[in-house]
């Protein structure tokens, strides 16, 4: 009788950081359309993950995106990289109405030994799916941004690593007495990812 057993794929450090990287440049893209941070035409749909996903077209968003999963790739690799953070703000006064928070736990053996991990590439790419869905559906668990709003990234990396000048240092952007909700996470084996959303209540829902 032949034996079989299920076929993994060999993932490497480098490999696992371009994984998570992309990750969080399609997130992104997908937060900023889901929450009307930009117009709905300035988006482009794609297939990614075996989802129809949404990029935007907007040159400077673009620009911002490509530099910061450059990066954040260069990081991951490094093992430097702990959280990362989309903040949604108010445009008029700058008062912080949601935070997209991303842990990134790595493997220390990994990155000191150069171990390399397995695991299928399908089975991660079902994990991203999962959190891609409970991203696009968001609309039905966070209140309506109904006022015209921007969005940062924080970076949250270890102490002894170099920042680019194209980064400054910044407050936690924080918000008082936040409601959370924790999305599905996933893991390439080397790093983990955690997803959590915390935003601010409406004063009415409070009532």
């Amino acid at each position: 009788m032949a034996s079989r057993t299920a076929s993994k794929d060999i993932i490497t450090l480098r490999g696992s950081a371009a994984i998570v990287s992309e990750f969080f440049g399609y997130a992104a893209n997908s937060i900023l359309y889901n929450r009307g941070v930009y117009p709905e035409e300035s988006f482009a749909k794609v297939k990614k993950y075996g989802l129809t996903m949404l990029l935007t077209q907007d040159e400077g968003v673009k620009t911002f995106i490509a530099n910061l999963t450059s990066q954040l790739s260069e990081w991951l690799e490094a093992g430097k990289l702990q959280r990362i953070v989309l903040v949604i703000m108010s445009k008029a006064t700058s008062e912080v109405m949601e935070r997209w928070n991303f842990s990134i736990q790595t493997d220390p053996e990994v990155v000191d030994k150069g171990v390399i991990k397995e695991k299928s590439d399908k089975e991660i790419m079902r994990e991203i799916q999962a959190i891609m869905r409970q991203v696009a559906s968001c609309i039905t668990y966070l209140p309506c941004l109904d006022e015209p709003c921007i969005f940062d990234v924080l970076a949250y990396t270890d102490t002894d690593v170099a920042v680019p000048f194209t980064w400054v240092e910044s407050d936690a952007k924080l918000i008082d007495n936040p409601q959370m909700v924790k999305l599905h996470s996933f893991d390439t084996k080397i790093h983990k990812v955690d997803t959590l959303v915390s935003y601010k209540v409406d004063e009415w829902d409070e009532e």
